[in-house]
């Protein structure tokens, strides 16, 4: 983790354009202030190609997406694009019903992400590799580095899989992260707000490895301190002292 990257997020607030799924919203945008950046949430087609070019940073999350949305999003991306503003995707349930599946494909035709991030079996599902799926959620076990490795060499992105380790991939090379909590998963949209503060990151001055890396293992460490809290009871409990430590400088997260 280079924690000099989360030092210059703090330094310099970016503002990170949202158009994700209305579960999270709050979440998200709460998450994301913790951690030191700004966040907006803007969906209407009239709107998102300016918002875009006004922002540091794009996450395009498909989580609730509806038909009236996906030109707004293809608008913003293209307009990331050109400004070269970084661009994660997260396809949440890609796999889960075609509409889902026709939606990425037109994001993506249209669209360059810096990184394409989410669980196998959403990853798996766009590159056509067998994997179990139960709504959005991904049940099936396999091979994530081979997953992460065909997404970025099909899309010609970076490629993150998140799991109980996450698998980041950069062109041919691999890293895995460790850290987290299962806790996490008993929460909603945990991988939703990662999105976001993995954007964030990558407005920073640094390379791209170690913007996705120092995201993912930091979020982890997070999770970690958090649920360690003597007070914590459950998902619940858990949720307020994780905000907290999304605010907390990552030496303080890596002592204990």
């Amino acid at each position: 983790m280079n924690q000099t990257i989360i030092q210059e997020v703090r330094e310099t607030t970016p503002l990170i354009h949202h158009l994700t799924n209305q579960v999270v919203m709050n979440f998200s945008a709460n998450g994301l202030l913790s951690f030191g950046a700004a966040p907006v949430m803007a969906k209407a087609e009239e709107e998102t190609a300016e918002m875009a070019a006004n922002a540091n940073g794009l996450l395009l999350n498909i989580g609730t997406l509806t038909s009236q949305e996906l030109p707004a999003m293809i608008n913003a991306g293209k307009t990331a694009n050109e400004r070269g503003i970084p661009v994660v995707l997260d396809p949440v349930g890609v796999a889960a019903t075609p509409f889902r599946t026709n939606a990425v494909k037109r994001i993506l035709s249209d669209v360059q992400p810096t990184i394409i991030k989410g669980n196998a079996g959403e990853l798996a599902h766009l590159v056509e590799i067998p994997w179990e799926t139960k709504g959005v959620e991904s049940v099936g076990d396999g091979n994530a580095d081979e997953i992460a490795l065909k997404v970025a060499e099909t899309y010609q992105s970076a490629a993150i899989v998140t799991g109980k380790t996450d698998v980041i991939c950069i062109g041919s090379e691999v890293v895995h992260n460790h850290t987290g909590h299962p806790i996490l998963g008993k929460i909603t949209g945990a991988g939703c707000l990662l999105g976001s503060i993995l954007t964030a990151c990558l407005t920073t001055n640094k390379s791209i490895e170690q913007q996705a890396l120092t995201a993912v293992q930091f979020y982890g460490l997070a999770a970690e301190y958090a649920a360690e809290r003597p007070d914590v009871n459950g998902p619940g409990t858990f949720l307020s002292h994780f905000i907290d430590a999304l605010a907390y400088d990552p030496a303080k997260l890596e002592r204990e």
